[in-house]
């Protein structure tokens, strides 16, 4: 018979259990990932905790919800790899959210320490791989390193610009174990030392504050310039502040659309040239005077033109060389300068003659614009079925949409026709243009805003990157004849076709119906990048001329038909009235939805705006 008196032993916690013990602490929420050897048990752990795991079947995209998730929370998104293969194909998130200054943590599984050299599985030296994109990265080498390690990735990457930064998990040290007051100690110990001065915003040198006031009150064509920086300070009500003050017109980023609503008055975008060529002082606002912004230099902006940068970075601000610097987070700065002005008020009013010009331009460009939207245009071009979606989204109303935009034309015909009302409802391809960003961050805007219906206008070469690497169509040659018979959550695809067929299952699509999240893809399909086959004669030459362009999908690729493999809608328009009966059904629903908009594949152009880089 059992001794009454034998107490049990204090139960065990081992690296899995203590690395979700810390994450909760330091307020992590979220998690995506593809789970796998050795991390399986960390995320049911951290699921346990509170974390809610949002499973991927590709790094890549679930690398982008992450990076994306930092953006629209302003904590850092988290992204869950396997070891080696997996932790490569997570560079992809977090070289992402390091481009585009967004807080995001790369955590992986590596190999056991005992084998390393030896050929382990899926053995890679992890921390040399992340060097180029993390500002910080940690490897716990032992059980009791891991409570240290997790909050200084946490810290690191909400420190100064946000960034990547990176945690190494051993196989051999998620299996370790320790008592739980022994893990108490630890994670108590690590948050005791945490580095206070790493999450400190920086002093604002006030007299910075006084010279900034007196440059935009000296200023003939002031401007204010506010990009996705300003957007993730979470800004609007300083900047909103500022600019009803003084009437000074705006000029938001791509993705600073709507951090003040694109509706406003004094919103100069519909007259970019204009307000980049002849103002005077320029208060750019959390973002950077790169390719978005022509680097600030001539032509585009006047030589002349004085630069005030308010940047959390100091090396981005001493790399500028602008007249005036102020480092410092935005919304405070923003705040100071407003309060400043409001000791000794100035505005331009409506009559002044900088503002006149700038709203006269911007009326005119309008209305040009419209002239054009209001066209009927079928086969569609782009600007036909983007007046529909543009009508459509506007008539959701408050909380708005979230849009998300990828690819060339489909893109840059959006950032002018798409209007923005509300903060951080716009993610596009961003400072680094990258492809392939769609279904990840429709994830992440799902998850982070789930009161929001998120819209994805996608071109549907950006689209495949994350939904497919194989398309599957009903017009693959002239002489096809296919049956499609869908059950309740599988593609059971019956194929009678002289043509080669190959099916890809769309593992993003998988996830929006997995969890069911309100976000409906719009694919504007034109057949290829750009357009399909656009080449010259004299390029049609060779011993491969009669395969396929490289720029050529599959003719008529029925994107619509995938979703419903896994339980979500799927609509066809190739009319006025189809797109906006799909619009108006799928909008109401709120569930996982496709849009396949058939688009002329000579509508658009080469390489979208950016036809001088290709």
């Amino acid at each position: 018979m059992a001794d009454a008196h034998v107490k049990n032993p204090p139960p065990a916690i081992d690296g899995n259990a203590l690395v979700s013990m810390c994450l909760s602490r330091a307020g992590i929420d979220r998690m995506f990932g593809v789970v796998g050897i050795p991390v399986t048990s960390l995320a049911n752990r951290a699921q346990a905790l509170g974390v809610r795991f949002i499973a991927f079947h590709n790094e890549q995209s679930a690398g982008y919800a992450a990076s994306a998730y930092g953006y629209l929370t302003a904590r850092p998104g988290v992204l869950l790899t396997v070891s080696g293969p997996g932790c490569v194909h997570g560079l992809a998130g977090l070289s992402n959210a390091a481009a585009n200054a967004w807080p995001m943590i790369l955590i992986s599984g590596s190999s056991d320490q005992s084998l390393t050299g030896r050929g382990d599985f899926q053995e890679l030296d992890q921390i040399a791989a992340v060097k180029p994109f993390s500002k910080f990265s940690a490897k716990a080498t032992d059980i009791t390193e891991i409570p240290k390690s997790v909050f200084s990735v946490v810290d690191w990457a909400v420190a100064g610009r946000p960034g990547g930064t990176y945690l190494d998990l051993p196989t051999d040290v998620l299996h370790q174990t320790i008592d739980e007051s022994e893990a108490e100690r630890l994670i108590a110990e690590a948050l005791k030392s945490r580095d206070k001065a790493l999450i400190e915003k920086p002093r604002i040198d006030n007299s910075k504050i006084k010279k900034a006031v007196e440059l935009l009150r000296s200023a003939q064509r002031p401007l204010i310039v506010f990009g996705k920086g300003a957007a993730y300070a979470k800004s609007e009500n300083e900047l909103t502040k500022l600019v009803e003050s003084t009437g000074i017109p705006i000029l938001p980023t791509p993705m600073g659309k709507g951090l003040i609503s694109d509706k406003h008055e004094l919103a100069a975008t519909a007259a970019r040239s204009l307000a980049i060529g002849k103002c005077d002082v320029a208060l750019v606002v959390g973002a950077r005077l790169n390719w978005l912004l022509h680097f600030g230099e001539p032509p585009k902006w006047s030589k002349d033109v004085k630069f005030i940068i308010v940047d959390v970075c100091e090396e981005e601000i001493e790399l500028r060389k602008p007249f005036l610097g102020i480092l410092g987070d935005a919304t405070e700065v923003v705040g100071m300068i407003h309060k400043e002005i409001k000791d000794d008020p100035f505005c331009l009013g409506k009559t002044h003659p900088w503002v006149e010009a700038v709203r006269n331009k911007g009326k005119d460009n309008v209305a040009k614009m419209e002239v054009q939207l209001s066209k009927v245009v079928v086969p569609f071009n782009f600007l036909t079925p983007m007046k529909i979606i543009r009508d459509a989204i506007l008539g959701v109303g408050s909380p708005a949409p979230v849009v998300v935009s990828e690819g060339a034309n489909t893109m840059d015909v959006g950032r002018s026709v798409l209007v923005q009302t509300e903060p951080r409802t716009r993610l596009d391809a961003g400072t680094w243009g990258t492809m392939g960003v769609g279904l990840g961050y429709c994830i992440a805007a799902a998850v982070a805003s789930p009161d929001r219906l998120v819209v994805a206008v996608e071109g549907d070469s950006g689209f495949g990157f994350s939904a497919m690497e194989v398309e599957l169509s009903d017009a693959y040659d002239g002489n096809t004849n296919t049956d499609y018979y869908f059950g309740s959550n599988n593609l059971n695809l019956q194929c009678f076709s002289s043509a080669k067929s190959v099916y890809a299952f769309i593992w993003p699509f998988q996830t929006l119906v997995r969890y069911q999240l309100p976000v409906v893809v719009i694919v504007f399909n034109n057949g290829g990048v750009y357009g399909g086959d656009r080449r010259n004669p004299d390029e049609i030459t060779g011993p491969y001329k009669d395969d396929p362009a490289p720029t050529s999908f599959v003719p008529g690729a029925a994107y619509h038909v995938l979703i419903e493999a896994f339980g979500g809608k799927g609509y066809l328009a190739g009319t006025p009235d189809e797109l906006k009966s799909a619009l108006a059904e799928s909008f109401s629903a709120r569930k996982p939805a496709v849009i396949n908009v058939t688009i002329d594949p000579y509508a658009g152009a080469e390489s979208g705006r950016l036809q001088h880089k290709n």
